[in-house]
């Protein structure tokens, strides 16, 4: 089944964009905040700000759904 009609493959997909964004702008802090202003650069500057600020949230829904993919295998 597909990312997009599935809610746990979708919220697992947008977990790890955030997860993603946030190292890689902790990794190229100059290269995500030039290009923070175009529309598909600017998404992953956006998800890179939410996992910097709701990092032990993120990281809380990160475990969950570890174990609620775990748990459903």
């Amino acid at each position: 089944m597909s990312a997009l009609f599935n809610f746990q493959s979708a919220l697992l997909v947008l977990l790890l964009l955030i997860c993603t964004s946030a190292y890689c702008h902790q990794l190229f802090p100059g290269f995500m905040d030039r290009n923070k202003d175009g529309a598909f650069t600017g998404i992953f500057w956006k998800c890179a700000r939410i996992g910097e600020r709701l990092s032990p949230y993120i990281s809380m829904c990160c475990c969950v759904m570890a174990v609620s993919l775990f748990i459903g295998n």
